[in-house]
């Protein structure tokens, strides 16, 4: 039971790293406006929506990764 408590935790701890490495950066909005990339209404809404959704998905992640260290603490 501890082993395969601790292989899902190491799974979500190496999940968690890369939904937080997929993330955008605060400064992502200003590099974008001095290289001149394309900046329409639909690129905005999707990389906001985008960004949302990891930000969701780093949430119950960490959320996920907290309880199974407290439950591999306890036992």
């Amino acid at each position: 039971m501890k082993l395969a408590l601790t292989i899902i935790q190491v799974c979500t701890s190496i999940f968690l790293i890369l939904v937080v490495l997929m993330q955008s950066g605060k400064s992502a909005g200003l590099s974008g406006a001095i290289s001149g990339m394309a900046d329409t209404f639909m690129a905005k809404n999707q990389a906001k929506t985008w960004d949302a959704r990891l930000a969701k998905m780093t949430t119950w992640v960490a959320v996920g990764f907290i309880v199974l260290t407290l439950i591999l603490n306890l036992i």
